[in-house]
């Protein structure tokens, strides 16, 4: 995947996030680990990575379960559902992996300057 697509990808990621944030004003900003100074929180990296991993697990673990609740039969799931939810959750996936390479690209730019 190309950086202009990644760079696209987390574009829109921030869009959303952003459009998720101002959707709900009362949302905890302590859910995300969030700590005031002055009157600008501060976010917690680690509580927010930690918080996208586990949402891109969700998305994983639920989509098997659709896929597992169409492969019994079950009639409320539909392959349209199974396939939506699946891209999806690959959709997920790649971006944490770009995201990931993203960092460790940084950390080793980092190790390569010069003291």
């Amino acid at each position: 995947m190309s950086d202009m697509k990644v760079d696209q990808i987390l574009t829109q990621i921030r869009s959303l996030r952003d459009q998720t944030a101002i959707a709900r004003p009362e949302a905890d900003p302590n859910s995300l680990g969030a700590i005031h100074v002055g009157n600008t929180p501060k976010v917690d990296f680690g509580s927010m990575l930690k918080q996208s991993i586990d949402a891109v697990n969700a998305t994983q673990q639920n989509s098997g379960a659709l896929a597992a609740a169409f492969e019994r039969g079950d009639d409320n799931v539909s392959l349209t559902q199974v396939m939506v939810n699946m891209q999806k959750s690959e959709v997920s996936f790649k971006a944490l992996v770009e995201v990931r390479n993203k960092f460790v690209d940084a950390y080793q730019e980092v190790m390569r300057m010069s003291m």
